[in-house]
């Protein structure tokens, strides 16, 4: 039974209760603790209401400079104009970490009505799910445990609505794209997902799956018996209108920072017109500044809190190294730099043991990363489900292995990993796991006390719906094993010494960063066994499960 039947009768109803209820949730957030992410995009709302385009990404008053590519910068704009009826002191550059209580309230419920197009996503992604073996309760159907997966994901909860950022549509425009392929639309999921790289590029890290899958399900019309592609049935005219989209949309987003500075020129003809290599030179004057501000390979390798990554683990053993080392006199204390990557700075750093990690190299093991789901994906395609297991292994990997890695990139596996999650009991032990470590490490993102029973609350009423639910899907299953459910139960005493005993030990004081470093760790080895499990369940194999996506 399809969410399309469903809809018409309880099942809509229960969906719209789900969404007008977690959307009370989010206002009821409102006056809690916001991050610096709050002032960054107050900033933003000012940069693009007071000056001209031109300068956007040159204007620098404020740390928080205009980081995010040209959609996101007009899509501030667009909500200044809004802004200035709630407060326009908000719109003024100068006025740094301004926070006044309407500036709040707009930029909290900027927020939440955007969030409408993330509902409006999670219902079209219902609809592509149907669960064959699905119980008599409304509640035990795939479609509406997907539905409270998704939208009261306790990540997306914590990060956009206390935290302050805009995820929420972000995600709504990457899971409407995929919603899309799944329904044959292909051209319509190209769109949004070139929409969505020029809203926010950290979306790059999936551009693979996407570029192969479209390439060898469309451009491709037919396969060989064997499942190997058939050349001769490529379409040179699907080749051009994907180029095209691509193209119109790059050409809407970039196109006025490259012709911003044409009628500027200091090289003219003989006939006192401008000559083609100084307009050209002056046309690409914005280009490479905003190319720049969003690609800052000068900082380092980990943000200020380590993403649970392999770098993580890289640089704990790093550490210990160092350790060893310096107890047994094999290194030289003076030869090693005093600042230590667990500092809380952003900066580029050395290792002291193991080789230091350039940008170079770990775009070349995040690409090694990917290299065999996208692979599988084009010798031995497996539909739209098999682009969705190769889009969270490409996030994944760039998650372990990419450059300035943020935590909240987490959330960029884990939502399309709950499409996955209702499906096979496989994936909803991947699901169980990724999920679990990966909110987990979500939480020194809010550090202040009145937030902590928030938290903790939200998290394992997720966790235990999770747990409940998916057990109930797959009732014949057995989700976790004994080492998986020993390592996920480990979280509680990690908390309990992190939050609750470490505070008032003499060890705060000389060891500050303690909590954070045993956080990232701990996670990163729980959402690196995920990644692993995950990129082994790429490789071809019968097929499992009695839910499936179409």
């Amino acid at each position: 039974m399809t969410v399309s039947g469903a809809a018409v009768g309880g099942g809509g109803r229960a969906f719209l209760s789900l969404a007008l209820g977690v959307s009370l949730l989010k206002c009821l957030l409102i006056p809690a603790y916001y991050s610096t992410d709050f002032e960054v995009h107050r900033n933003w709302l000012a940069i693009t209401h007071s000056l001209p385009v031109s300068q956007w990404y040159y204007e620098a008053t404020s740390e928080w400079t205009l980081d995010y590519p040209p959609f996101f910068a007009w899509f501030e704009y667009a909500l200044s104009h809004i802004a200035k009826v709630f407060d326009p002191e908000m719109l003024n550059i100068q006025n740094l970490n301004y926070a006044s209580p309407r500036t709040v309230l707009f930029q909290r419920f900027s927020v939440i009505f955007t969030d409408v197009l993330f509902i409006y996503a999670v219902y079209e992604c219902c609809k592509c799910i149907e669960g064959k073996k699905a119980g008599k309760e409304l509640t035990e159907k795939p479609t509406f445990i997907l539905s409270v997966l998704l939208l009261w994901n306790f990540g997306l909860l914590i990060v956009d609505h206390i935290h302050f950022q805009y995820n929420g549509f972000l995600f709504g425009l990457m899971l409407l794209s995929i919603a899309r392929l799944f329904q044959k639309r292909h051209l319509e999921g190209a769109f949004l997902f070139a929409i969505l790289l020029h809203f926010k590029h950290i979306y790059l890290y999936v551009a693979p799956a996407y570029g192969i899958y479209l390439l060898r399900s469309y451009c491709f019309t037919a396969d060989k018996p064997g499942g190997s592609v058939r050349w001769s049935s490529f379409s040179f005219l699907r080749l051009i209108a994907l180029g095209f989209i691509v193209c119109f949309v790059s050409a809407l987003s970039l196109g006025p920072f490259i012709a911003m500075n044409v009628g500027i020129c200091t090289k003219t003809d003989s006939n006192g017109a401008p000559t083609l290599m100084s307009q050209l030179s002056n046309s690409m004057n914005q280009l490479p500044q905003v190319i720049s501000r969003l690609f800052p390979f000068k900082r380092g390798l980990c943000h200020a809190y380590w993403a649970p990554n392999f770098w993580a683990l890289y640089n704990a053993l790093d550490k210990m190294l160092s350790i060893i080392g310096l107890k047994c006199n094999l290194l030289d204390p003076k030869k090693i730099a005093k600042a230590s990557m667990t500092s809380g700075l952003v900066q580029q750093f050395q290792h002291v043991v193991l080789p230091s990690v350039t940008p170079l190299a770990a775009l070349i093991c995040t690409m090694i990363a990917m290299l065999p789901s996208v692979f599988c994906l084009w010798f031995k395609p497996q539909g739209p489900r098999g682009f969705l297991r190769c889009l969270i292994v490409c996030a994944l990997s760039s998650f372990m292995f990419g450059w300035h890695v943020h935590e909240k990139a987490i959330l960029l596996a884990i939502l399309p990993m709950s499409l996955l999650s209702v499906g096979k009991p496989q994936d909803a032990a991947i699901y169980l796991l990724l999920t679990t470590a990966g909110h987990y490490s979500l939480f020194p993102l809010l550090f202040t006390a009145p937030e902590f029973p928030i938290k903790v609350l939200l998290m394992l009423l997720f966790t235990v719906y999770s747990f409940s639910s998916l057990k109930t899907l797959f009732r014949q299953e057995k989700l976790l094993n004994w080492m998986e459910t020993i390592y996920l139960i480990g979280l509680v005493p990690l908390e309990i010494c992190c939050e609750l005993v470490f505070p008032f030990t003499p060890w705060k004081l000389k060891y500050p960063f303690i909590p954070l470093f045993l956080t990232s760790v701990y996670c990163a080895a729980g959402i690196t066994y995920a990644w692993f499990r995950l990129s082994v369940s790429m490789l071809p194999g019968p097929a499992v499960g009695k839910a499936k996506l179409q």
